[in-house]
């Protein structure tokens, strides 16, 4: 099935990107977990949209005075005022990950496959939040795919994350569609580490290319992005 604008009209308003996010996640897992991952491995799918939780503070005051109900009054403890009071832009980005685990003495991290979504590109502070994630799995021997459908924020997170990993010396790859699906791993060899990278351009109105997934060192399954793509369309009845 041809790739879609989920982002534009028609389609951001007949399914709105949120609903579809999570139902590709929810379809890569089920692909996964029907025959592709060998038996001690599981895929699940995360989902946190953004919502920020502020704090109202005369109603924290309020609630903590003393008890008026007949009760004993309780001393509440007044901490001294923080010695610094600094600003900070807070990431407040949403989470759209398939997670590939392996039981090994309990459940064992192995690989991640992100679904961008617009917060993850609308900030310098959001786009660093993600790739940091992303560097974060690598550097622990966590192999990442990372597929960037989003077509209306800009930038090249591949090149941020490849920045955030210290490959300044390489040429950063960039899709000429802005659009881009990715593999990533990390191999020690002599004590010395390795990124490798599969990348791969995604074009609106062509079919989303296989990439492997890799669980070991020695071991990958491939990820066909186009058969769970093509699921997820059909349950939400996108046609064409």
């Amino acid at each position: 099935m041809a790739l879609h604008d989920h982002f534009r009209p028609p389609w951001s308003e007949r399914r709105p990107w949120e609903g579809f996010h999570s139902a590709w996640a929810t379809a890569i897992a089920f692909h996964l977990n029907s025959g592709l991952l060998p038996a001690e491995y599981y895929a699940m799918p995360l989902l946190q949209v953004s919502g920020r939780v502020e704090v109202d503070i005369g109603t924290f005051q309020e609630g903590h005075g003393s008890s008026t109900n007949g009760g004993t009054a309780t001393a509440v403890w007044a901490p001294p005022q923080p010695t610094l009071k600094l600003p900070l832009e807070i990431a407040d980005t949403d989470a759209f990950e398939v997670q590939v685990l392996r039981n090994f003495g309990g459940p064992k991290l192995r690989a991640a496959i992100e679904l961008v979504s617009p917060s993850n590109k609308d900030r310098e502070v959001s786009r660093r939040a993600f790739v940091e994630k992303c560097a974060g799995y690598l550097r622990r021997n966590v192999s990442v795919i990372v597929i960037d459908i989003v077509t209306s924020r800009g930038g090249n997170l591949h090149a941020e994350l490849l920045r955030t990993l210290e490959q300044k010396d390489e040429p950063f790859w960039e899709s000429p569609s802005q659009l881009f699906a990715a593999a990533y791993r990390c191999v020690i060899e002599n004590s010395a580490g390795r990124l490798e990278v599969w990348p791969r351009e995604l074009a609106l109105g062509a079919p989303l290319p296989e990439l492997p997934l890799w669980l070991e060192v020695d071991l990958s399954i491939p990820l066909r992005l186009e058969e769970s793509y093509t699921v997820t369309c059909g349950s939400l009845r996108m046609g064409g």
